[in-house]
């Protein structure tokens, strides 16, 4: 199994979606944290499970909150990206993987 490396804008957009969702409700933040986990563990399990999008970046969507992971499954790790808002400015992190 590969290891799983996250992006330091990518960590960093989880951790401010995580403080807006505790801020709305108690513990909806611990949520979203604990479904992005769970969600890295299945893309670590099967990684060419979700669809390849733009430079070969492929999107787990998350199932109780608008947002996507987008990763690149390297030769011995598995780059994250993004933990992206399904809503916003789409692919404004491609720059981070040239």
């Amino acid at each position: 199994m590969k290891r799983i490396i996250v992006h330091s804008e990518a960590e960093l957009e989880l951790w401010q979606a995580v403080d807006y969702y505790e801020t709305k409700y108690v513990g909806l933040g611990l949520d979203l944290e604990q479904e992005v986990s769970r969600s890295l563990v299945d893309i670590q399990e099967a990684p060419d499970r979700w669809p390849a999008k733009i430079h070969g970046a492929r999107c787990r969507l998350l199932h109780r909150f608008p947002y996507a992971i987008y990763y690149l499954e390297l030769q011995d790790v598995i780059w994250v990206v993004a933990v992206a808002h399904t809503r916003r400015k789409p692919y404004y992190w491609r720059n981070r993987i040239k």
